[in-house]
């Protein structure tokens, strides 16, 4: 089993201009320091329906209200900030920076535990015809090699991304490699979980990171 860059192709030099965007850092800092509730209101901005900050600071009162710290307060108006900036892209344009910003604070949190990671990179095996898409996020350690799968929502969980992450894990263990392989939704644990009951592909050894744990991706022993 070896790793290797992903193809240069167009779709991933634009994508990769996305990426390397300061607003994906800036957001993905912020929500790897975030509460739950600031995430849960990052994902409910970044959806695009309500663009008036007023607005999203009357639904989340517990971190904008009068009762909540000062150190919370100005914390989350950095995220609402600059989640709105994120919705305020266009429908198209909105969609690839959720998806580039779920990436980065998954290599951030990973980091915390596993040192480098690293992005856009396929998985390689000797006799198996190379996969098309290569995976978000990669931990290449000899003694514990990783992959993740990330996705902005439950809908984005298909049979094509079950399919590869087992199909990898599998051709590991014939080459006696523990692949481990998760997918990260930044979503409820039950959307997602509903939505894999509904897939045909097999998933039982692929390990599920929903919003509400995503924070375990940091923590030793995960």
């Amino acid at each position: 089993m070896r790793f290797q860059d992903a193809a240069r192709d167009a779709r991933a030099v634009v994508y990769a201009g996305i990426q390397a965007d300061p607003l994906v850092a800036r957001l993905a800092t912020l929500l790897a320091e975030a509460e739950a509730s600031e995430r849960w209101m990052a994902r409910a901005v970044m959806n695009g329906e309500r663009t008036d900050p007023q607005k999203w600071r009357r639904i989340f009162p517990s971190l904008f209200g009068e009762a909540a710290p000062a150190a919370v307060a100005d914390h989350a108006e950095r995220v609402l900030a600059a989640s709105l900036e994120v919705a305020n892209r266009g429908e198209q344009v909105r969609s690839q920076y959720r998806g580039a910003v779920v990436e980065e604070l998954t290599a951030r949190l990973l980091a915390r535990r596993a040192g480098a990671v690293k992005r856009e990179r396929r998985v390689l095996f000797d006799g198996v015809p190379a996969e098309i898409h290569p995976y978000d996020v990669t931990v290449e350690s000899a003694e514990r090699p990783e992959v993740y799968d990330c996705k902005w929502g439950a809908r984005g969980i298909n049979a094509d991304v079950l399919n590869q992450l087992d199909d990898a894990r599998a051709h590991a263990a014939e080459e006696e490699i523990e692949l481990r392989v998760a997918i990260v939704v930044f979503d409820a644990r039950r959307s997602a979980e509903l939505r894999l009951d509904r897939s045909t592909a097999r998933h039982d050894e692929t390990r599920l990171v929903a919003l509400e744990s995503i924070d375990e991706l940091a923590e030793a022993g995960a």
